[in-house]
């Protein structure tokens, strides 16, 4: 198979390394890929959003699968010029990816799906939004409808916080067009969780789940990011919880879709807040999650190309998944003064050190090759990502490999997995 994967971040080079190892594949590209990419797959210099020229290059390469990596393509609709060229794609429609365009559209299904989610309510108006903060008290969420490349979503602990969230995105735009509309929910406590479908459009088959950390620093401290590091499975998603997400969550949400006239295939991502064993859904997105692909990619033993095929194609009842029974744990080097403003084209040396670590492998995000070095382009550079027995097996080979790494310019949290590990210290 000639398989073309969209994208450029630690996502698509965790995605290419998976299905470069797929006994079916003949060729594989990645449009536009990084640095680490173009180890195992050819890249093209197509931009993820040039949705012609992906196209284009799909017809004339004769591509068999094209699996979309990032939302913004989707939200596009590349899936549907694709597949309207005849070339099978991985991903959902253009009408099914509203789900995390909007997430307005995105609590509305849920509440005609039954799903359980925080109440919530929708504005256009600076005026109206404040008045439903002041009705509800705080603490609570205030959210852009839009994407906004993960960074969309203000937890407010008061009132004050709140009003500011509310003229910070609807007056001063600060997230450009995606805080037209805002998405006003009510706080939910205990404990986050991600989890992980595909979808053929009428079948769901289970993934892994998976927890992530977005705060900058250690101790879950300093400003939301994309994400700067993740580890699965987690304790909090017992198999129990994980038949509930499936119940509640996942298969009344495809039912609904289908329903609608937006049938779903692709990959669903599930976030969820578990309290004293019950899930509550928190987002859905319509892609694997950065970091949480890399671990999953890490786990996933049997052949990923085939599987990705099979959810195209509507015949996931044909497939069988395999994990490697461990624990998979990324780490995400950034550049410092992320998620602020910070320097690029910085050296990054000794990745292949880190790659020669056992069970440890280097993701590339914001990279590129300038003869010889490897240069940091963007704010979240490496995934240094590492498998182990335990969690803190997992967490002690991903930081060795970190420390292998030479990069003044960059800085890490020393803290993934913070949670896991100290239930496992706690039950040895």
């Amino acid at each position: 198979m000639k398989v073309l994967v969209i994208g450029s971040g630690g996502r698509e080079h965790a995605l290419c390394w998976a299905i470069a190892k797929s006994e079916k594949l003949s060729t594989l590209y990645c449009a536009p890929g990084n640095a680490g990419i173009k180890d195992v797959a050819e890249c093209v210099d197509i931009g993820a959003e040039d949705v012609d020229g992906l196209v284009a290059f799909a017809k004339d390469n004769a591509i068999d699968l094209v699996v979309v990596g990032p939302e913004a393509p989707l939200v596009l609709g590349v899936v549907d010029k694709l597949e309207a060229e005849g070339i099978k794609t991985f991903g959902p429609s253009a009408a099914a990816s509203v789900l995390e365009g909007s997430k307005g559209f995105m609590k509305d299904m849920c509440a005609k799906a039954g799903v359980p989610t925080a109440a919530y309510g929708r504005f256009t108006d600076a005026d109206q939004a404040k008045d439903f903060i002041r009705k509800h008290g705080a603490p609570i969420v205030v959210k852009t409808d839009g994407l906004a490349a993960g960074k969309g979503v203000i937890i407010c602990q008061n009132e004050e916080a709140a009003f500011r969230a509310v003229d910070d995105m609807m007056g001063d735009k600060i997230f450009g067009d995606a805080g037209s509309e805002i998405v006003i929910e009510e706080f939910l406590d205990g404990e986050e969780c991600s989890f992980f479908a595909l979808i053929d459009g009428e079948r769901a088959l289970p993934l892994a789940a998976a927890q992530d950390h977005k705060a900058a620093f250690d101790g879950d401290k300093g400003p939301n990011t994309g994400g700067m590091g993740a580890y699965s499975p987690t304790p909090i998603a017992t198999p129990d919880i994980c038949d509930k997400i499936m119940e509640t969550a996942i298969t009344p949400l495809i039912k609904t879709m289908a329903a609608e006239g937006c049938p779903y295939k692709g990959v669903l991502f599930c976030g969820l807040m578990v309290k004293e064993g019950i899930p509550t859904v928190l987002e859905y997105n319509i892609r694997f999650g950065d970091p949480e692909c890399q671990v999953l990619m890490m786990r996933w033993k049997s052949d990923v190309l085939e599987a990705l095929q099979a959810a195209a194609e509507g015949r996931l009842d044909d497939i069988t998944l395999d994990w490697h029974d461990e624990t998979a744990m990324v780490v995400v080097m950034a550049a410092k003064g992320y998620p602020g403003s910070y320097k690029k084209g910085t050296v990054i040396k000794n990745i292949d050190q880190a790659n020669a670590i056992e069970k440890a492998y280097v993701f590339h995000a914001g990279t590129k090759a300038d003869g010889n070095e490897i240069l940091a382009t963007g704010g979240r550079v490496l995934g240094v990502t590492g498998r182990g027995t335990s969690v803190i097996e997992a967490q002690t080979t991903t930081y060795q490999a970190v420390d292998a790494i030479d990069w003044s310019e960059g800085f890490c949290r020393r803290d993934i997995g913070w949670r896991a590990v100290e239930r496992e210290r706690l039950g040895s």
